[in-house]
């Protein structure tokens, strides 16, 4: 039978890189150890190392074994923190996973007052942007998962908690900063500037500018928001962002956020749970006090068709 010690040995001696350092992390002799994983190996018929040289290379079983511990440890480890918290009642951990570049400024106004009302809890803030927030969210890798593209899969749930514009924003200087609004094709000639995920994830491709068959002149990439919008300020590209994170820079840079289309670009922020998680009273909390605190309210509505 395969057991936890089981895979920690195999890991250990993956990480550690020999049977002598993995007995030494696990506390245990080596002697002992080696003992366990014989066993083992005579149990399921084969061997998980094969010795060449001094190192220690691991069979395709043993490989196999390797990528199941890596699986499964992390969520036993949790499910026994889990089980601790629940017995303890309201102390805990609430793992964040980020999907969402500019909503790290929004979550920073939710967890002050969530960590006000919950004092034995603890934030832990995992932005991992180009993550599959899915499928961290399923291996037990956070709790928690903010994104504007929820991606619907058994015993999960996502919860909308705001609505907001997606708007691009210019220099003030720029030709299109007067504009009411702009298309797809007004884009052709500009360098637009966005953060590094992959363009079918990115709104302004999928939902404005590839629908019109329009790509821009250049488009390059920056991970923080502060820096990319001191490019659009110095005339260096164009972005696409939501329109209250333009608004709380606009008083200190000289930018200004057009509409994207004659009827703007409407977008959701939600916040995806597992299922099993639902009795778990700080996560819960959390959500409703996501729900209670909005984005600034938008200076200039949606335009509506006729």
């Amino acid at each position: 039978m395969i057991e936890r010690i089981h895979l920690k040995v195999i890991l250990s001696v993956e990480v550690y890189g020999s049977m002598t350092a993995a007995a030494r992390e696990l506390c245990v002799t080596q002697s002992a150890l080696s003992h366990t994983m014989r066993k083992l190996e005579e149990n399921i018929g084969t061997e998980i190392w094969r010795r060449e040289g001094r190192s220690l290379k691991l069979t395709p079983a043993g490989k196999y074994l390797l990528n199941i511990a890596n699986r499964v440890l992390p969520l036993l480890d949790h499910a026994e923190d889990k089980v601790k918290q629940i017995s303890l009642g309201k102390k805990g951990t609430l793992r964040v996973g980020m999907e969402c570049h500019p909503c790290y400024q929004w979550l920073l106004n939710i967890v002050s007052p969530f960590l006000r009302s919950w004092p034995d809890v603890d934030v832990d803030v995992k932005q991992k942007f180009k993550f599959g927030g899915v499928g961290a969210l399923l291996d037990y890798e956070i709790d928690l998962l903010v994104t504007p593209d929820p991606f619907y899969k058994s015993g999960l749930t996502f919860e909308p908690v705001f609505d907001y514009e997606q708007v691009l924003v210019v220099a003030d200087s720029h030709t299109l900063a007067s504009r009411p609004y702009v298309q797809a094709e007004d884009l052709r000639d500009q360098v637009l500037l966005t953060y590094p995920v992959e363009t079918d994830r990115l709104d302004i491709y999928s939902k404005f500018l590839t629908p019109a068959g329009v790509v821009p002149k250049h488009h390059k990439t920056i991970e923080t928001t502060e820096i990319l919008l001191q490019m659009v300020a110095c005339e260096r590209g164009v972005a696409a962002l939501p329109r209250w994170l333009c608004e709380e820079y606009s008083s200190k840079l000289p930018i200004s956020v057009v509409q994207l289309g004659a009827y703007g670009l409407p977008k959701q922020i939600f916040l995806g749970t597992r299922e099993s998680d639902t009795d778990i009273e700080y996560l819960s909390a959390f959500v409703e006090t996501a729900k209670s605190i909005q984005a600034p309210v938008l200076k200039t509505p949606l335009k509506k068709p006729d």
